[in-house]
């Protein structure tokens, strides 16, 4: 019996043991601290700002996209609260491995017409004020607490999507991007929200199926037999967002693939022309859904390894005097309301949750 009541008592001990170990591992989970990534499109904030906001300094310089950059970067701060923030700018000859698959794509995006004949006289006076101020952005950046990051030939939707698959660790993370550019909405899942600054909305999950009828796992497809007007990339002659889903109703549904879309186009094939349309142009869909498809980011074993490298070891600094120091030179006046104030009480945060 003695024996009996010792094994007993160790056998109690043990489940003791253990009911406290996976108390601790649940308390662990619960307190540990659940990141929050904002990751920003340079480029498409700046150009949202440059093109809204027509402000000059006293000596007549054009600020808008310098200023209304911070003011809309404090304000996304204040809104999403990240505990990490990066900032992805295109590369030079970021377009490139695109334009070589997909001759088409943003072919006309350099055929511009000047934004404000107020300030600007001729579209090259104002390309070089975009370009002074874009380097002068980056000026400003490297004094806060905030990892910004480009690779040449390299655009930042590339680099963006490869930090959605690297940066959230736990469950509970979230990664917020930051861009009007709809091709982000691809990536959306449980994990992943898009901001859109022009629609100020937050697109989940939901919020794609509500606006365009598909998942975001379908939101790839949906763009490539549609077309995206703003790459320049032509869709499929006679489908638009009704008779899309009209022809390929199995969009509503589950994940499909362009194969999917294919064996739908050849088993229909006497059912309607758009089905003709879509198998003549196999080759050109194929190109196209590679172009736009973010899943599969444009990048080399290389550029992963870089951006891997860049997240894990590169050190947050901040500099609010040299902020102040450069927004009192550039004299950018009340765009941003008591500057001193706002550069401590908008980012000192980041420093403290690196």
């Amino acid at each position: 019996m003695p024996n009996r009541s010792l094994q007993n008592h160790q056998n109690n001990m043990k489940k003791d043991l253990k009911d406290l170990l996976n108390n601790l591992q649940e308390n662990s989970e619960e307190t540990q601290q659940h990141e929050r990534f904002m990751l920003i499109d340079g480029l498409n904030l700046f150009f949202r700002n440059f093109s809204a906001i027509n402000a000059v300094n006293p000596n007549g310089v054009h600020i808008g996209g310098l200023g209304g950059f911070f003011r809309s970067l404090g304000a996304l701060m204040r809104q999403i609260q990240p505990t990490q923030v990066y900032i992805a700018f295109d590369g030079i000859g970021s377009s490139t491995n695109r334009k070589n698959l997909l001759p088409e794509y943003k072919s006309q995006r350099n055929i511009s017409r000047v934004t404000n004949w107020e300030v600007f006289e001729n579209l090259e006076e104002e390309d070089e004020s975009k370009v002074d101020q874009i380097v002068r952005i980056i000026q400003y950046l490297k004094t806060l607490p905030i990892k910004v990051i480009t690779l040449n030939k390299v655009e930042a939707d590339d680099v963006i999507a490869h930090l959605c698959k690297i940066l959230p660790q736990h469950s509970k993370d979230r990664a917020f991007i930051v861009s009007s550019d709809k091709d982000y909405l691809q990536l959306i899942d449980q994990q992943i929200i898009v901001y859109r600054p022009i629609q100020k909305e937050f697109y989940t999950e939901d919020t794609v199926k509500e606006k365009f009828g598909v998942a975001p796992s379908n939101f790839l497809l949906y763009k490539t037999l549609m077309g995206d007007s703003s790459d320049k990339i032509a869709g499929i002659k006679g489908l638009g967002p009704k008779t899309l889903f009209k022809r390929f109703p199995e969009l509503l549904g589950d994940e499909l693939s362009l194969d999917d879309i294919l064996d739908i186009s050849e088993e229909k094939l006497e059912d309607h022309i758009i089905y003709a349309r879509v198998l003549h142009e196999v080759e050109e869909l194929e190109k196209k859904y590679k172009v736009m498809d973010l899943a599969n980011p444009m990048l080399n074993q290389y550029d992963e390894i870089f951006i891997k490298d860049f997240v894990d070891n590169t050190e947050l600094n901040f500099y609010p005097d040299q902020f102040v120091e450069m927004y009192n030179k550039d004299q950018l006046g009340g765009l941003i309301r008591n500057v001193d104030f706002w550069v401590k009480d908008v980012f000192q945060d980041l420093l403290e949750n690196k």
